[in-house]
């Protein structure tokens, strides 16, 4: 059994929807969802920093599975159960070989970062982090990698040291070596900032970390969907990242962990699949990755996931981050022009990622995000899960915009029109 084909060509570029690097107007007709038409308007969607959309093959992968072949795996020696396992594993193999060919042993399923962070927190975290310890986080932390370490220093009298930012948003290399030291048992840092779009050099960090042997774990969910990503070449010990903002379905994450300590970990949840041997007295665990998988796993979804890679692969990742380089650059360029927006993150797309956080004078960003889908155009607006950082920029809330391999040029010219538009109607 196969992956439903992906309907991708590769003739020449053809306006409106000019890339130099993906042919944009051939992609948007793979999803289904961009027809629609928001109060009466074309849908702009400029949310998929929250999730992506998804592109017709994702969906046919889950109908198809629902349709074909509908069996719990690894539990049955019927004919579908075997067809069920067989791709529910490669989907694996497809992931493990995608961020750089980790072992398969090495790569659990999730639902999402969040639960990643949450298994390594709750097992490998309270298994070493002791009183008097310290655990590094950078103040750009999504609440997923900062809660579960600020309940596991209060639960295990450890403390939390952050690493500062400068204020274009990119990471303070000094505060990062004077920060982590001796005592730093562990460091969380995530690849790219929801908030800021900055891509954080985890190579550096990794290696100040080594330098006191402390272990280090990456949020990789705003990474991931934008550039190609070597956890091996990175030296990290933990990896979590989600399928949902890569064109994949929502409920499935993994977790890339370095072998010696998931070997080395309890498990994170009972039940069946995760066990080896069980009597009323006890019980042993099964090998990884199966170890940290108890119950029926998210079966359709990580299938569908499989296909999201395929589409991923065709466009390339290579064009996936030229494309958003060059919508990124589009409105950082605009927003430079126009005095009344206040841009948070770098200003180079070289070191900016995906999303825009930004201010307009004078109009709150809730009231900017109605005004916005008003004309069919979503954005974000909110501190974004990342409550903290959001309120050390001034703010209680911003506006975010957040780009994908469907989004346009044209669409750019749409947003900032539409600010102009904001602008004009709640100022004058």
């Amino acid at each position: 059994m196969s992956h439903p084909e992906t309907r991708m060509k590769t003739d020449v570029l053809r306006p409106p929807f000019v890339s130099e690097t993906l042919d944009v107007e051939r992609i948007r007709k793979d999803f289904p969802i961009l027809s629609r038409r928001v109060h009466g308007n074309p849908l702009i969607y400029l949310d998929s920093a929250a999730t992506s959309q998804k592109p017709q093959a994702v969906i046919d992968a889950l109908s198809q599975y629902y349709s074909e072949y509908n069996a719990n795996v690894h539990r049955g020696l019927h004919t579908l159960s075997e067809e069920a396992t067989a791709q529910f594993e490669f989907a694996r193999k497809r992931v493990a070989e995608w961020v750089g060919g980790v072992g398969l042993d090495e790569l659990i399923y999730t639902k999402g970062t969040t639960e990643s962070i949450n298994l390594v927190a709750a097992t490998w975290g309270e298994q070493n982090i002791q009183k008097g310890d310290r655990i590094v986080l950078s103040r750009m932390e999504h609440h997923a990698n900062l809660i579960p370490w600020l309940r596991l220093a209060e639960k295990s009298g450890a403390e939390i040291g952050y690493i500062e930012h400068h204020s274009d948003g990119t990471l303070d290399m000094d505060s990062a070596a004077s920060v982590i030291d001796e005592r730093t048992k562990l460091v969380a840092l995530t690849h790219v900032s929801n908030v800021l779009g900055t891509v954080n050099p985890v190579k550096e960090v990794v290696a100040l970390a080594r330098r006191f042997g402390a272990v280090i774990l990456v949020d990789g969910a705003q990474a991931i969907p934008h550039f190609s990503v070597d956890i091996p070449a990175l030296g990290v010990d933990f990896y979590a990242f989600s399928a949902h903002k890569m064109l994949g379905p929502t409920g499935v994450g993994f977790l890339f962990g370095r072998r010696e300590l998931l070997e080395s970990m309890p498990p994170y949840q009972a039940g069946g699949e995760m066990i080896r041997l069980v009597t009323y007295e006890k019980a042993t665990w099964a090998d990884l990755p199966q170890k940290f998988e108890a119950g029926t796993p998210n079966i359709a979804d990580v299938i569908a996931f499989g296909s999201a890679l395929d589409y991923l692969e065709q466009l390339g990742m290579d064009s996936v981050r030229a494309h958003d380089k060059m919508l990124v650059g589009k409105t950082l360029d605009a927003f430079r022009d126009m005095e009344w927006v206040t841009v948070y993150g770098p200003d180079n797309p070289e070191l900016h990622v995906g999303a825009v956080s930004f201010d307009v004078e004078g109009i709150h960003p809730h009231d900017l995000s109605q005004f916005l889908d008003s004309k069919g155009v979503a954005i974000r607006a909110g501190h974004h899960c990342a409550q903290p950082l959001v309120k050390s920029l001034g703010m209680g809330s911003v506006s975010r915009a957040s780009y994908y391999i469907y989004n346009t040029l044209e669409e750019v010219d749409t947003l900032i029109d539409s600010l102009v538009e904001a602008r004009k109607y709640f100022v004058g």
